[in-house]
């Protein structure tokens, strides 16, 4: 061993600044303010939420992502908004995930779904992408789907009208609420994975 390996080796015991993340939260959505508000953006709106619990700006310009780094528990943990538009959120989560050398069980992935109505969540410990193209861009480039994920509900979508016209609508004044309840149980349980908690999440929120 380095001596530049021992002083790691020993700042990362102490929680020290030269620890790296153990744990990546890859909160999915489209960059660019034409998408701000957008049911696909769930996972910025989660994000945001994030980082007003830690007093943090998601807004460090890496791995074609905005970044920041928060600390729970002793454990730290990267948060990472992919700008690679949805369809290619796992380049970004890839080069992440390879550069701390994070496994696919510490990766946490936050986004919107069709599927359950608006003011509620689902929490995975794996699976398919059940039509989510930003986990199936992660699955791809992964090259598994053995990653936790958090899906919030943004409501199915009505009969006659196109999914992605849907996606990229905008959540209703009615809904903003049940919405806004639902983004701050995403992110808590999250953080709950991450804390190496994921059963009790799934148990909580499911």
């Amino acid at each position: 061993m380095s001596i530049f390996d021992l002083f790691r080796q020993i700042d990362s015991k102490r929680g020290g600044l030269c620890s790296k993340p153990e744990f990546i939260i890859a909160f999915l959505g489209n960059p660019g303010k034409e998408y701000e508000g957008t049911r696909h953006n769930a996972g910025f709106f989660v994000s945001g939420i994030v980082e007003q619990k830690y007093g943090v700006k998601i807004n460090r310009a890496k791995f074609d992502s905005l970044t920041a780094e928060i600390s729970e528990s002793g454990r730290k943990i990267l948060l990472l908004k992919p700008q690679t538009y949805m369809n290619l959120s796992g380049r970004a989560v890839l080069k992440a995930s390879s550069f701390y050398k994070i496994p696919a069980e510490n990766i946490i992935a936050v986004c919107d779904d069709v599927n359950l109505d608006v003011g509620s969540i689902r929490v995975r410990r794996k699976g398919s992408d059940g039509g989510q193209k930003g986990l199936r861009s992660i699955i791809d480039s992964l090259g598994s789907d053995g990653f936790p994920r958090v899906r919030v509900g943004v409501g199915k979508k009505p009969g006659g009208g196109e999914l992605v016209s849907w996606v990229l609508g905008k959540i209703s004044a009615e809904q903003t609420d049940n919405f806004a309840k639902a983004a701050a149980d995403a992110a808590e349980a999250a953080l709950m994975i991450a804390d190496g908690r994921i059963e009790e999440a799934m148990s909580r929120f499911n």
